[in-house]
């Protein structure tokens, strides 16, 4: 709704400017706004439900009938003891399998750690011939000895988007196949990026393009309860027919309740099935496939043309028939779910739901609207969507905005924050999920009031890390004024310094995990834009300057001394601080396509008379 209020001003603006207005005007309007939704990642949740609408109303896939897992569940824990076993039940598992023929056999678990039954593991799996082993990066590989033993490494990295459901399988890391990419290397035979090359490019994404990384789309087939599925214990001790496995793609993983948990679109999994999946959609040829963003926003386009003409007094309004534009309003939306559930059924497209039909509402309602609204309305939108401060900016730059449809950019020099907590993976492990959220509020809260206090905007929140800028939304006009942005950051901090050890105190009298943080600092150029949803919209920052706070915020880990508040900053912001703040350099730092270092500081306190004089800004 707010970037239609930049719509509503537009339309007075372009009143006063012609006589008449074309039919596809609000489309074109619409068609701006929906792909800007989309580059702004607005319409990705959204997107994101009705991919769970399409898998649940898709008839469900059958599993390729050569993949089967054996499954350490809680029958094989209950029997063999708590995990890790000894390397001697991998040697009677596949003692076990050499009585059948498998295609290949893939080990979802990592050998890390040398054992003493390393040797005879290590010839089990030369043996076999066909065992591939699991490795989660270049330092996580297995052990040389059984890595040499092994047919091929598989790499088992994953990392579910945002919301916990895993949409996309990572096939390829640094030179490394998937597990499930190096089942078929092994048992056909092949170069794994022959494989990879066999993969239709609509399928691919590449989230890092600046690492030999690549993701797929997975399309999930049916329930995980069709895969044939051993418990290790009955395959090692012969409860199991060895024809099971004759020309199997076997997998080895934890199927256990409480180990390994992902989620799928349909339920949800332990890991070994994602790599089930891949397997599957390999074998299949089956991967899901996505339209590229360009022919996306061809799509949006041309339905919002479409629209704006089918609502405009030439299309269906010029009938006035109530029940002709209810019917339209539904028809259109539904045609469209149809033909995105048919393409997902049969052709293994997934394309886009939300954002087209959104796309139709949006053309219906500015087509609607155009007309209704004047200048004050747009004021009271504003007032109702964003800041009021926010609210006074763009009225200000109204003519800019007319002139582009939507909030254009800002350059300005403005000090950026960056902050987290210290070994925060290893806390969240120890604490009950409501119990952490608690704790990551009180702390959120505390140091948000200290940011705000001292004139600092919080940019956004990443998990339990805090970025702020000082300098918005307004820009700076004169050095003094940037100045003032850096001492209030350095303030800021000192700030939740204090404010964290009273905090820390607290968590210590209710048996809490205490809070220790890292700060960094840096000033400099900097644009600050529009980030917008349907609900609000914000100024957010981006930039170099952004890019060297964010740096240099993890040197905390590594200099300790002379670092009392756990704050450093770089020269640029010294300089600006250095009359009224002491500090001392304590490293330098390189940063890509820079050829000077950056020096680092570390802020001791405020300064006192007795300290040296300050150098000029």
């Amino acid at each position: 709704m707010e970037l239609l209020g930049h719509f509503v001003g537009f339309r007075h603006w372009l009143q006063g400017n012609f006589k008449t207005h074309h039919p596809l005007f609000p489309g074109a309007i619409a068609a701006a706004i929906s792909i800007t939704m989309g580059l702004g990642g607005a319409w990705q949740p959204l997107e994101r439900l009705g991919y769970g609408v399409l898998f649940n109303l898709r008839p469900e896939l059958r599993w390729h009938p050569r993949i089967t897992v054996i499954a350490i569940d809680g029958k094989s824990l209950q029997d063999y003891g708590q995990f890790p076993w000894s390397r001697d039940r991998y040697v009677e598992l596949l003692n076990a399998l050499n009585t059948s023929s498998p295609a290949a056999i893939g080990f979802d678990i990592l050998f890390l750690d040398p054992s003493p039954e390393d040797e005879s593991l290590a010839r089990a799996i030369q043996a076999n011939g066909k065992t591939i082993l699991a490795s989660a990066g270049p330092e996580e590989e297995p052990l040389p000895v059984l890595k040499d033993a092994a047919a091929a490494i598989g790499h088992i990295i994953h990392e579910p988007d945002s919301d916990g459901i895993s949409r996309q399988g990572t096939v390829w890391f640094n030179g490394i196949p998937t597990l499930s990419l190096a089942l078929l290397q092994v048992s056909e035979n092949q170069n794994p990026e022959r494989l990879l090359n066999q993969i239709p490019p609509q399928a691919i994404v590449k989230p890092y393009p600046e690492v030999d990384f690549q993701n797929v789309w997975i399309n999930w087939p049916g329930s995980i309860q069709e895969v044939p599925t051993y418990s290790f214990v009955d395959v090692v001790e012969g409860r199991v027919p060895p024809e099971a496995f004759d020309n199997q793609l076997v997998l080895v993983g934890f199927v256990a309740t409480g180990i390994d948990r992902k989620i799928s679109p349909l339920q949800p999994i332990t890991g070994v099935y994602i790599h089930a999946a891949i397997l599957d959609n390999g074998l299949e040829g089956r991967f899901l496939k996505r339209l590229s963003p360009v022919i996306t926003g061809l799509i949006l386009i041309g339905i919002s043309l479409s629209m704006s003409w089918v609502w405009s007094d030439r299309g269906l309004m010029r009938f006035g028939w109530a029940q002709l534009q209810i019917g339209a309003a539904l028809g259109f939306p539904l045609a469209w779910f149809a033909l995105a559930l048919a393409a997902f059924t049969w052709g293994n497209w997934w394309i886009p739901v939300v954002a087209p039909i959104g796309t139709m509402l949006l053309a219906g309602i500015i087509v609607q609207l155009r007309d209704r609204y004047e200048k004050q309305q747009l004021m009271q939108l504003f007032a109702k969507q964003i800041s009021p401060e926010m609210a006074r900016l763009v009225w200000d730059r109204r003519d800019e905005i007319f002139d582009q449809g939507d909030l254009p950019p800002q350059e300005l020099i403005a000090t950026v924050l960056f902050m987290d907590i210290r070994s925060f993976t290893t806390i969240s492990e120890t604490l009950p999920p409501r119990e952490l959220l608690s704790w990551l509020n009180d702390y959120l809260d505390a140091m948000s009031e200290c940011i705000m206090e001292h004139g600092g905007v919080i940019d956004k929140y990443i998990g339990d890390a805090i970025m702020a800028v000082f300098g918005l939304p307004f820009p700076r006009q004169t050095p003094e004024e940037i100045q003032a942005d850096a001492r209030n950051a350095i303030a800021a901090c000192l700030a939740m310094d204090a404010r964290l050890k009273d905090l820390n105190q607290r968590m210590k009298a209710e048996g809490k995990p205490l809070i220790q943080v890292g700060m960094g600092i840096h000033t400099g150029p900097l644009i600050a834009g529009s980030v917008g949803g349907k609900q609000r919209a914000n100024y957010s920052a981006i930039g170099d300057t952004v890019n060297v706070a964010a740096r240099v915020e993890p040197l905390n880990k590594e200099i300790v001394a002379h670092n009392l508040y756990h704050l450093l900053i770089t020269e640029e912001t010294y300089n600006y601080v250095c009359d009224r703040y002491l500090g001392v350099q304590v490293t330098e730092l390189h940063l890509r396509g820079k050829q000077q270092e950056t020096i680092i500081y570390s802020i001791l306190g405020e300064r006192t008379p007795e300290d040296s004089p300050n150098p000029s800004i």
